[in-house]
């Protein structure tokens, strides 16, 4: 079995020291180097092509988001694990955004940080239970926002008609519906084309049904 070559990256020595230590006891693991700076981090990544970087998110001379997107960005067959105290979902968010596939708090216990360095060696996103209930509810909000935003620039009678072209109606008979004339509708429509930047009712329709219409309309 070749082992995952994994590099260190924290200020601290005895987290370094700590961490060698546990890694060093697991056969299908091997630290190859480690480093306390963001400059040695880089060096050493190019020297030694770890498969995985084990990387405070905070280091003395720069940021460690910094350094991940820089490692990714450089060395696309490194994986790097953000290792930090902080339990903080901006921070989170922001280190898979950079590339991270693990985000792992230091206080965690030993299995899951091995669990994270071997999914981290497939690939595979490794966050622990308590930043993993974080990030959805992170994503949850931010996907809920990025919903109301869809609509931001439709105007209530618009969002009335939208809900009925998703149903597939016609001009015809959604102005039936809404008392509106079929020439209004038309209008109605061809201002949301351009409003949304979609090429037919299709693509308009679609748009309506992805972004959950029916949780937006009044009156519901």
């Amino acid at each position: 079995m070749i082992p995952i070559r994994i590099l260190i990256i924290d200020d601290h020595e005895v987290v370094r020291l700590g961490l060698r230590t546990l890694l060093q006891g697991e056969t299908d693991m091997e630290v190859v180097a480690e480093a306390g700076t963001a400059k040695e981090a880089l060096g050493l990544v190019e020297s030694y092509a770890p498969d995985v970087v084990i990387l405070d998110i905070q280091l003395p001379d720069r940021n460690g988001l910094d350094i991940c997107r820089e490692i990714r960005q450089r060395y696309s067959l490194t994986q790097v694990v953000m290792l930090t105290s902080s339990v903080n979902e901006n921070f989170i968010l922001d280190a898979i955004r950079a590339g991270a596939v693990g985000y792992v708090l230091k206080q965690v216990g030993n299995d899951e940080l091995m669990r994270a360095i071997r999914a981290a060696k497939k690939g595979e996103l490794a966050l622990d239970p308590k930043t993993s209930a974080r990030v959805i509810n992170q994503l949850n909000d931010l996907h809920r926002k990025s919903e109301l935003n869809a609509f931001k620039e439709i105007s209530p009678r618009e969002m009335d008609v939208l809900a009925l072209v998703a149903r597939g109606l016609s001009n015809k008979e959604i102005g039936q519906l809404l008392n509106l004339s079929e020439i209004t509708v038309r209008n109605y429509v061809g201002n949301m084309l351009e409003k949304l930047q979609v090429r037919n009712r299709i693509e308009l329709a679609t748009f309506a049904v992805l972004n959950r219409i029916n949780d937006h309309l009044r009156d519901k």
